[in-house]
């Protein structure tokens, strides 16, 4: 309910954007009687583009229904009578409408929340002026393209306002036209008058006719200044259109786009694209707007040609105005769930793609259909060079063809691919020392609509990020390297899909860091010790100051090409194994820091001398892929007063899955405190599998 009360306390541009996410499609009243207990239901549990979760939100429904019949029964008094019957309605009204189709308020409902949090969030941060440089910067750049829209409108309006004016003289010119007509054929029919008569009327006319011809002559040369004055004045908001559209379209949107490529690193959420759509679809209405108006400015001067560059103006100004709202629907087809980027052929996969315009330009209501095909590097590289007419393929994905929905409540109009399958892939040549897990393909979307009554057909493509192909699942540690080198180390605008052959080492420490963290889902990264182990394992150095290696480059090969020395690995498939290790098996004792992990032989040896004997830590192998060993220091049992540090043959996921790591660490007596001097239990007791006899006795005691 909390969100709830933040939200009504909303002002001015924030409170009418709350209060137009509400409508039939969810009134505004079950919010505000049902606030606390919609804000404690789980809707993000619940995946929309998974059919097997209709079920789960079905019964959100129902129990929707029920507690609004439930607040329902319970009013009384006399404005109680009439509440008790509306938010009866409104049980009813929901029930028909989500009953067959409930994900739909499910996500009606998501989007509701979240929007409510974006606007209260964005609330606090302008009052409290805080929240960190980044939101400022933020902050200040929405603020910018708000106060660019409202120039826009102003400038659209005012052009609005002078084709009125100009249309209503037009019609007057046209108006006084005419009678100096009427008056050219009153002057011809005089000769049947007599010659007294005719004299006295021919003089009146003809001074009648020169009257309205010098206000026709004066009034064209100001009606052509009229005309070029708005065709000047519509060139200027062209260009601001087009400002505003490269703000949009080549920053924010393709800043959106690089956060959702470093997502797929474990990055940050790429963040909703609410925001975007609204300001696509500012910019949708604006350009229809100027594209009207020019076109009845080609209307009046082909119903009154005047002498003047205007016929040329005006077309100039409709093919510019063309290429912007072109520019506007083919940049914002865009893909709005990317399908994996690590692809195992006949496997079932998923993947989403949103018009940001659907809603404005009526495209919704023909819902254009959308087809996915598979290219490769190649194929891509051409299509974006339009040098490919026709899409090829270089495979087969089951169920492509999917139509684009609206969605009322959200205003989106999308297409869910929820049971793609790639059926076959077509490899190509590979140079020189490429395996198949470094050659990287992507799914084409395509699909072809009109806007303005078919008046403007686009076909529209848009491809995903590089995917790389797997038939089984050996091949994917190595595909997750190439995927994680793009995703990291891609440029904008790149021809595809080029990526640095070697990179500077923080740069790759942080792409490995951002990786770390998301699978351990936790705040505890690696630490500078962690990244120098790595360094001396990538590079074979035995330097312990990280300022050696700030301005060392690593390159693919390096990462995951070659083997590291001595060993049947390389440095990724070794760095792989641990994450693997530590998400499947280990991953609370790493968030605890029980685990040191990052540690070689000769470091622990170091570490453990000065401690007591019974002292251990645990450290990742150096020789084997997805291992960890315990090493700690004891008397040597063949020399009386020789202490000693040994290392047990590492524990690897095969061994965690007979018997946990805690429960191992327990059965070893002689393990006494973790590094550097915590009593084993108070680590690891919380995690010990509870002794057979103690399920015996709680069972016997119930």
């Amino acid at each position: 309910m909390a969100m709830w009360i933040q939200a009504q306390q909303l002002q001015g541009d924030a409170l009418h954007q709350m209060q137009a996410l509400y409508g039939q499609h969810f009134p505004i009243e079950v919010r505000h009687y049902l606030a606390q207990w919609i804000e404690s239901q789980l809707w993000d549990s619940v995946e929309l583009d998974n059919p097997a979760e209709e079920t789960k939100a079905k019964r959100l429904l129902d129990n929707l229904v029920a507690e609004l019949q439930k607040k329902a029964q319970v009013q009384g008094g006399e404005d109680g009578f009439l509440l008790k019957i509306k938010l009866g309605h409104y049980a009813s009204q929901l029930k028909s409408t989500y009953d067959r189709c409930p994900l739909e308020l499910v996500r009606c409902i998501k989007h509701i929340l979240q929007s409510e949090q974006r606007l209260v969030q964005e609330a606090t941060n302008a009052s409290s002026g805080s929240g960190g440089q980044a939101m400022d910067t933020l902050s200040q750049r929405h603020q910018q393209i708000n106060q660019a829209f409202e120039e826009l409108r102003l400038a659209t309006q005012e052009t609005e306002n002078e084709l009125r004016k100009l249309q209503q003289s037009q019609e007057y010119f046209i108006i006084q036209y005419q009678e100096n007509m009427r008056i050219q054929a009153q002057l011809s029919s005089l000769s049947s008058l007599p010659p007294t008569e005719r004299t006295q009327r021919e003089t009146t006319l003809q001074s009648k006719r020169a009257t309205v011809e010098a206000w026709l002559a004066r009034e064209a040369s100001t009606l052509q200044k009229y005309r070029l004055d708005l065709a000047e004045q519509h060139q200027k908001t062209l260009g601001l259109l087009r400002k505003q559209q490269t703000v949009i379209l080549d920053e924010e949107l393709i800043q959106w786009k690089r956060r959702q490529q470093l997502a797929g690193n474990g990055g940050p959420n790429e963040g909703g694209l609410d925001v975007l759509q609204s300001w696509c679809e500012k910019l949708a209405d604006l350009i229809w707007q100027n594209r009207q108006q020019i076109r009845r400015c080609e209307h009046l001067t082909q119903q009154l040609p005047l002498p003047g560059p205007m016929v040329e103006l005006l077309s100039k100004l409709n093919a510019d105005i063309t290429d912007i709202i072109s520019a506007l629907v083919t940049s914002t087809f865009i893909i709005e769930k990317q399908p994996p980027q690590v692809l195992k052929t006949q496997t079932k996969f998923a993947a989403t793609v949103r018009l940001l315009v659907g809603g404005k330009l009526n495209v919704h209501m023909n819902p254009p259909q959308v087809k996915a095909v598979i290219v490769s590097e190649q194929q891509a590289k051409a299509l974006l060079k339009n040098e490919s007419t026709h899409s090829e393929s270089s495979g087969e994905i089951l169920n492509n063809n999917c139509v684009m929905e609206y969605h009322q409540a959200t205003g989106t109009l999308s297409a869910h691919f929820r049971n793609m399958s790639l059926k076959r892939i077509k490899r190509s040549d590979r140079r020189g020392a490429e395996s198949v897990t470094e050659e990287k393909f992507t799914v084409l979307f395509e699909s072809q609509f009109s806007i303005g009554g078919n008046e403007l057909v686009f076909h529209v493509k848009t491809l995903s990020l590089p995917v790389v192909v797997i038939v089984h699942g050996s091949q994917d540690n190595n595909a997750t390297a190439t995927v994680l080198w793009d995703n990291a180390f891609a440029e904008p605008g790149r021809v595809p899909f080029i990526v640095p052959e070697k990179v500077l080492w923080p740069q790759l420490c942080e792409a490995l860091d951002m990786k770390y963290k998301a699978e351990m889902h936790s705040g505890r990264g690696l630490s500078d010790d962690n990244l120098v182990f790595l360094a001396q394992k990538a590079f074979s150095g035995s330097s312990n100051n990280s300022e050696d290696y700030r301005n060392m480059t690593i390159s693919w090969a390096q990462f995951n090409r070659e083997s590291l020395p001595g060993r049947n690995f390389t440095f990724w498939q070794w760095f792989d194994g641990v994450v693997e290790l530590m998400k499947k098996h280990l991953k609370p004792h790493w968030n605890d820091g029980a685990i040191l992990g990052f540690v070689n032989k000769q470091q622990a040896q170091d570490m453990l001398m000065s401690k007591p004997n019974g002292t251990f830590l645990l450290r990742f192998s150096d020789s084997e892929i997805g291992g960890i060993t315990i090493a700690w220091v004891a008397e040597n049992p063949n020399k009386s007063g020789e202490r000693l540090v040994w290392n047990l043959l590492p524990y690897t996921t095969k061994d965690f899955s007979i018997r946990s790591l805690a429960d191992r660490i327990s059965d070893l007596n002689h393990l006494l405190y973790l590094y550097p001097d915590r009593p084993k239990d108070e680590v690891f007791a919380k995690y010990y599998t509870p002794p057979l006899c103690m399920f015996i006795d709680l069972h016997k005691s119930q």
